[in-house]
């Protein structure tokens, strides 16, 4: 009897180890593939007649990619959705990605469920690198503006970049366009465990860490080559 509640003991602990080690791989694969999707939006931009300046990017300091970014409304809208944060180093390269979120609400004629992808080209790199002390708010904290848009190196865009964010986004769906003022966006410390195992803060994994994922290198190269 002894040895068959030891037996049972074993089977219940070996059990409970290997769905928690299912959960972890899946885990993971849900952040891969969100590296993977931001990866196809920079695709899809740069495949586009009239998408990011390339030269807005090389005098940007930082940037979040949130693919598939879920719009709802119907009179009251609401949006979420789940993307990467990246600064640009000292030494001109982009830095390993935050796992983000980013929730907000809206009031208007709005009907519709869509999915957006959008990208958010920062100024300056310490509102990212300070994302970490708690979420901030588009329109509020941080000024945004609808980016300009051109292909050439003298497409007509505010090189002074007077506002603090500009937002690009490529939708399909019942919305003309997508409001980003009010939104809060904060960082998904779930996501950043599961894909960095008990990760750092984000300031560190911006500043600091190195990933031998060789999908963080493929979305660093397409960052970095972006035209």
């Amino acid at each position: 009897m002894l040895k068959k509640k030891l037996w049972i003991k074993l089977w219940k602990l070996s059990f409970i180890f290997s769905i928690a080690v299912v959960s972890s791989a899946l885990a993971q694969d849900r952040e891969q593939e969100k590296l993977k999707a931001s990866i196809a939006v920079l695709n899809d931009f740069s495949q586009m007649k009239e998408n990011i300046p390339a030269q807005l990017l090389s005098l940007s300091q930082g940037i979040i990619i949130v693919p598939k970014m879920i719009n709802a409304g119907l009179m009251i809208g609401g949006k979420h959705g789940k993307g990467v944060a990246m600064i640009k180093n000292k030494n001109g390269q982009w830095s390993d990605p935050v796992f983000v979120t980013i929730t907000g609400g809206s009031v208007g004629a709005q009907i519709g469920v869509q999915a957006t992808d959008l990208v958010l080209v920062f100024k300056n790199s310490k509102t990212l690198t300070e994302i970490g002390k708690g979420s901030f708010t588009l329109g509020g904290d941080l000024s945004v503006a609808a980016g300009p848009v051109g292909r050439s190196s003298s497409a007509q865009t505010d090189y002074k970049l007077e506002a603090e964010v500009y937002s690009y986004s490529r939708s399909k769906g019942l919305f003309a366009g997508i409001t980003l003022n009010g939104a809060a966006l904060a960082v998904d410390t779930k996501a950043n465990n599961e894909f960095y195992g008990n990760s750092p803060d984000a300031n560190t994994i911006l500043t600091s860490s190195n990933s031998d994922s060789e999908l963080v290198a493929d979305l660093k190269e397409k960052l970095g080559n972006f035209k």
